[in-house]
């Protein structure tokens, strides 16, 4: 077997498998999300109290996961990953949502969703430029904060129990929800790890049944097939104080929601080729699209945002099925489940207790996911430490009140009521203040240009002590911008290199698509006691393969390309310690890692 390769996938993407099997297994994987769908918006809006509506905004939540998953699997233009990505409904939004309920009813939640989801269809068109914002230490922080915000509702809910309940019901239900998805979570492999938050869920369902606390009559009163009662919220237009204190919060996990769609989408690519290959960040930002599409139409119907579920990337390596059409089926199950009221019934009726205790056990989780983001990222820069504490809890100070709240509870229209608000927003900028500077230069996509480049690499190694590789770093930009050249000259499908523009010092950093076709923007910085060299064009718009993907293949396909293209990246590979080629719709970006240390004479 070769390295990074998968033998054991049996459908990759692309590949068709027969109908029965895609439904079977898009049902599974529709069944192993169905909590998070139907659960989420449920705690929310009970939290929010808004007890009337649960039954509506569950079923406009079942349909608009459904929708969304469609998306991806289909892929529609520049909307949908084009992979098997179910989506369920958003925890990171529980907070902010029950805050939008009780502050202004449906109708402020509503339009706030809708702001979000046009938030992150904007987050897709321009996801070249968030690394450059959401940091690990900034995402890691705020995801750790996530659970801070969330936990105070949940032990309410643990202790909500409907009246002549007996005491213990509570306890005794939670408990052994807890237990039993620790148990298998912990003990057990394969499949059934996958199934531990529902086995879970009937448990704990079960002992509450035993004393009287599940809503049996909920599940009859529950029609076979309709809608229930509802319908779609009046967008609140009004934009009064309670908008404006929470927009922030809104915007700010939506930003935090993209990224960890980015890492969901990202991870689903890894396990669905039986050859690893380079990310393809077009389909990370066509399913970042299909996550807005998705919360556009959750808003509308005033409902929570949904996003994608890792769940589906763990069913591919059980199953070895990556098949998109499975993805696809999924969706179909979900649209028909949200006009299946019994159904859904069954998992309303699940009593407070256990719908609390599955959740909180997710957010211990998500809580250790943050950490790890944070350490990892101390592993670069030992002040991220620093940056983390201090936000973490800076945020957690603020979500409490523990810190002058007769000030700071009324600022800015309550905007740092917010822990997550406030601790992101603290992190972005101290994480501000240790971003070091890099150098520029902005030249025409054009052999001519070899001599400001040089003399660019030549000033950029004076000033950070490289003197010794200079000529390494002088041939490493020139392979990699004639590489670029033979990338453009392929999609443009002519033979000529220049004359297509001359370079234009005032254009702005983001060139429309024409202008990113005659334009090189080059950083370089020192990171680590190597030169970071970045190379950005506007994108080639044609479906290549990846650069990266060339030089990781060079020894088993040195026929893929011509002689002259090989001796290229040989040369290229040999230069630089590392090369990573990132392909957006809007930008290709090249960057190279060159070591500061000279080679040895051998």
């Amino acid at each position: 077997m070769r390295p990074g390769s998968n033998e054991d996938l049996r459908y990759e993407v692309e590949d068709r498998l027969p109908g029965p099997v895609a439904l079977g297994l898009g049902f599974q994987l529709a069944a192993m999300g169905i909590n998070g769908v139907v659960l989420i918006p449920t705690i929310a809006f009970r939290a929010g109290g808004a007890e009337d509506l649960v039954l509506w905004a569950v079923f406009a939540s079942v349909l608009a996961c459904g929708v969304a998953t469609i998306l991806q699997g289909l892929r529609v233009g520049r909307i949908g990953a084009g992979y098997a990505l179910p989506h369920v409904s958003s925890a990171i939004f529980i907070a902010v949502c029950a805050e939008a309920l009780i502050r202004g009813g449906p109708g402020l939640l509503a339009i706030l969703v809708v702001i979000s989801a046009l938030a992150q269809a904007a987050f897709s068109a321009r996801l070249s430029l968030l690394h450059r914002v959401l940091t690990p230490v900034v995402t890691g922080t705020v995801v750790m904060l996530m659970p801070v915000t969330v936990m105070p509702i949940l032990f309410d809910m643990l202790n909500e129990l409907p009246p002549g309940a007996p005491v213990r019901a509570g306890p005794l239900s939670a408990g052994v929800t807890i237990v039993a998805i620790l148990g298998i979570a912990l003990r057990a492999k394969g499949t059934l790890r996958l199934w531990a938050p529902a086995v879970g869920i009937i448990a704990g369902s079960l002992v509450g049944a035993a004393f009287g606390i599940y809503d049996t009559g909920r599940v009859a009163d529950a029609e076979w097939i309709g809608v229930p009662a509802g319908g779609l919220p009046a967008l609140d237009i009004g934009f009064g104080p309670a908008f404006w204190a929470l927009l922030p919060a809104f915007l700010f996990v939506a930003l935090v929601g993209t990224t960890k769609s980015v890492a969901v989408a990202v991870s689903a690519q890894r396990v669905s080729w039986r050859r690893s290959r380079a990310v393809d960040f077009r389909a990370v930002q066509r399913a970042v699209a299909a996550e807005g599409a998705g919360n556009l139409l959750a808003g509308v119907a005033g409902t929570l945002p949904n996003t994608p579920n890792g769940s589906g990337v763990a069913a591919i390596e059980v199953t070895g099925v990556a098949a998109r059409r499975v993805g696809a089926a999924a969706g179909l199950a979900f649209c028909v489940l949200a006009f299946l009221p019994k159904a859904l019934a069954l998992i309303l009726a699940i009593p407070d207790a256990v719908v609390a205790a599955s959740i909180a056990v997710v957010m211990a989780m998500l809580f250790t996911v943050g950490t790890r983001e944070v350490v990892q990222s101390m592993g670069a820069n030992p002040r991220n430490g620093l940056i983390a504490g201090v936000s973490f809890w800076t945020g957690l100070a603020f979500e409490f009140d523990l810190i002058f709240p007769a000030y700071f509870a009324e600022f800015a229209g309550g905007l740092l009521s917010n822990g997550l608000t406030t601790g992101g927003l603290v992190a972005l900028l101290l994480t501000a203040l240790t971003t070091r500077r890099k150098s520029r230069l902005r030249v025409a996509l054009d052999v001519a240009e070899l001599a400001r480049i040089r003399e660019f690499i030549q000033a950029f190694s004076a000033r950070h002590g490289m003197t010794a590789v200079t000529e390494r770093l002088e041939a490493a930009s020139e392979e990699t911008l004639l590489t670029l050249l033979e990338l453009r000259n392929a999609a443009d499908g002519t033979a000529e290199a220049d004359g297509t523009a001359e370079a234009d010092g005032t254009a702005e950093a983001e060139a429309t698509p024409d202008d990113g076709r005659r334009e090189l923007l080059l950083t370089a910085s020192e990171e680590d006691g190597e030169a970071v060299l970045e190379f950005r064009v506007g994108a080639a718009g044609s479906d290549e393969l990846n650069l990266q993907d060339r030089l990781a293949w060079l020894e088993a396909e040195t026929r893929a390309v011509d002689v002259e293209q090989e001796i290229s990246l040989r040369l290229l590979r040999h230069l630089a310690s590392s090369v990573r080629h990132q392909q957006f719709h809007d930008v290709d970006i090249l960057t190279l890692r060159v070591s500061a240390v000279p080679e040895r004479e051998s």
